[in-house]
């Protein structure tokens, strides 16, 4: 089969996995696994060793190279800080731990040689960020184990690399040289490390110095980063084999904490190469397999995966947390889930296709990772609600709201959802407009929300929907451009445009948030209703009052702002979508007062004076 075709079906397989993945719940890095395993082995569609030659273990390095600096990017020591000593922990006591109790498990349990399992052990300390963030969307686990849990997946991204390079290169240098001692190897692999580290920290500050400065055309910082980070690879791996993953992650690391603001503007970009190389490298490593590789996947490793879950995991958090903050609920929590994804996969089929080179069988490696994913993707991801919620760590699962701008209207909004037991959070940067949501109780952030502070002081997590209503227009789009990508261009809202304004068309729709209101209205628009004494009104819908009954309750000129599922997923009512009401939904509508009738009003009046009245005295 031709390489152009073979590289278009693992395209087509990589992305139609993710894209089912995200239409079903289902893990993405399982129905990859699938597709990979369907197109190669079983379906014999193409074999990547034969369509790619030589090339495929350039390909994979590199791509795995990309994927180390993208994770190096993620790890900004500032947000660390706020996950407390339990991180550090597990980076300090928890990866020598684990290498050390992963490696007897897979000599002694899983039969390993000694170089392959101390290598695969490595390898195992990583919880990959893909597969742990998913989790904890879907379980909503407390702030705290959740941070831990994600932190700890993007620390040990990196350092399982590094074990792994570091046991390769202690083995291949045994290979060459079978008379030389501890001492005679583990000196230049140490200087070789710090070599490597030195090359990609130069390479980040050389970036951090030039792109701010106009060096580098906005147009070519793409390019130039990511032909950067394979340069410091491949130069770095010609000083000492393997060293280049040192280099890429250090270059990755330095530059999440160099304060580089002009690549806020590659993010985007960055995030859709590391979905397409992750889709790519799946789908080739698990093409890859061959049914003799399946060979190794006996009751010996069925133990070994035993031990891995129960044994291992729980020995690794337990021993590293001793002495900690950290509750033991939380503790016990943490020594279940560790879920493994695409950097053990990834690099697991790198060090298996190297193995050979120095007289070890690594063949089993490829076939053995992706053992360990299925299995603890499965594990975890179907009872990690069922423990939080046993370990009572079980945090809210109800979508919620960011309202940027604190005004008479948005806090009366957020009000309203804070009584339906919605999520919510009003942003402001002016202390003093934020004073009516603070006496109201409202939950509330005083910063700038496009300052890159308040990623890291902002948890973002709980909120799936953005309104952006401060009395800046062209403010609001700029918050609704800059968060599109993060919630969803579909999820983030602003109000229209003020009638007076609409003849002049002051900001094209392609740049806007979706306009809240089937009628558009503007920030002029509700200012002056609220003014006038528009109120929020929430309306339950049942099967025997329809949406229809309650539209017809309200006043004429109502408007409906939104409806919230009984799951608590958020819908809005604009003038391009127009959710369908059901049974159980509850409406939010911004209506005129309701004009009472004479009786009616001395009714309510007569109703307040007897609620007044002291207990006991007669009416």
């Amino acid at each position: 089969m031709e390489q152009t075709l073979v590289i278009a079906m693992v395209g087509m397989l990589g992305i139609g996995a993710q894209w089912l993945a995200w239409r079903t719940g289902w893990p993405a890095i399982v129905l990859m696994l699938a597709a990979g395993f369907l197109a190669g082995p079983i379906l014999g569609l193409f074999s990547p060793e034969h369509a790619f030659g030589d090339l495929l273990e350039p390909m994979v390095a590199i791509g795995v190279a990309l994927i180390l600096f993208e994770g190096g990017l993620s790890l900004d020591f500032r947000e660390l800080r706020h996950a407390g000593d339990g991180v550090w922990r597990l980076v300090i006591f928890g990866v020598p731990l684990g290498w050390l109790f992963g490696s007897l498990a897979a000599h002694s349990i899983g039969g390993l040689e000694w170089p392959v399992a101390i290598l695969f052990a490595g390898i195992l300390v990583v919880t990959g960020p893909t597969v742990v963030m998913p989790l904890l969307r879907q379980s909503s686990v407390q702030p705290r184990p959740a941070a831990i849990l994600k932190w700890e997946a993007i620390v040990n991204d990196p350092l399982g690399a590094l074990c792994a390079v570091v046991a390769y290169e202690y083995f291949r240098r045994i290979a060459e040289f079978p008379d030389a001692g501890l001492f005679e190897v583990v000196p230049p692999l140490i200087l070789a490390a710090i070599i490597a580290g030195i090359i990609g920290y130069v390479a980040a500050a050389a970036i951090a110095w030039s792109f701010p400065r106009g060096a580098v055309p906005e147009y070519l910082k793409v390019p130039v980063l990511l032909t950067t980070v394979i340069v410091v690879f491949v130069f770095s791996n010609t000083i000492e084999h393997e060293a280049g993953l040192v280099a890429v992650t250090v270059m990755g690391i330095a530059l999440a904490n160099m304060n580089v603001q002009s690549l806020r503007s590659i993010h985007p970009f960055k995030q859709n190469v590391a979905v397409l190389l992750i889709s790519g490298l799946f789908i080739l490593l698990s093409a890859s397999l061959e049914f003799a590789d399946l060979a190794y996947l006996n009751w010996s490793f069925g133990l070994f995966l035993l031990a891995l879950l129960f044994v291992v995991r729980p020995a690794t958090i337990l021993l590293s947390l001793l002495g900690s903050s950290v509750p033991w609920n939380e503790r016990l929590f943490l020594a279940w889930i560790a879920p493994r994804g695409i950097v053990l996969v990834a690099i697991s089929g790198l060090f298996a296709l190297r193995l050979a080179d120095i007289g070890f069988d690594g063949r089993a490696l490829i076939g053995l990772s992706f053992a360990v994913v299925v299995a603890t993707i499965v594990a975890h991801g179907f009872t990690i609600d069922l423990v939080a919620r046993m370990l009572k760590i079980k945090g809210s699962n109800r979508p919620g709201m960011i309202i940027v701008g604190s005004t008479p209207w948005t806090n009366a909004l957020a009000d309203m959802l804070r009584e339906m037991e919605t999520p919510v959070m009003v942003v402001d940067s002016s202390w003093q407009r934020l004073a009516p949501a603070r006496q109201k109780g409202l939950p509330f952030y005083h910063g700038e929300i496009l300052n890159e502070a308040t990623e890291h002081n902002l948890d973002l997590t709980p909120y799936s929907v953005l309104v952006a209503a401060t009395e800046n227009e062209a403010y609001n789009a700029l918050v609704c451009n800059e968060f599109a990508y993060e919630i969803g261009r579909d999820r983030v809202f602003q109000l229209g445009e003020s009638v007076d304004d609409r003849d002049r068309h002051t900001l094209p729709n392609s740049i806007r948030g979706r306009a809240l209101f089937e009628s558009g209205f503007g920030v002029e628009d509700v200012n002056e209703r609220q003014a006038q004494g528009w109120v929020f009104r929430k309306t339950k819908l049942s099967d025997e009052f329809g949406f229809e009954a309650a539209q017809q309750r309200l006043p004429d000129a109502a408007n409906m702002l939104l409806l919230v599922r009984r799951d608590g997923t958020i819908r809005f009512f604009t003038h391009a979508a127009h959710p369908e009401p059901r049974a159980g939904d509850t409406i939010v509508s911004f209506s005129p007062p309701q004009r009472r009738t004479p009786g009616e009003v001395a009714a309510k009046r007569a109703s307040k004076k007897q609620k007044q009245r002291p207990a006991g005295e007669n009416a």
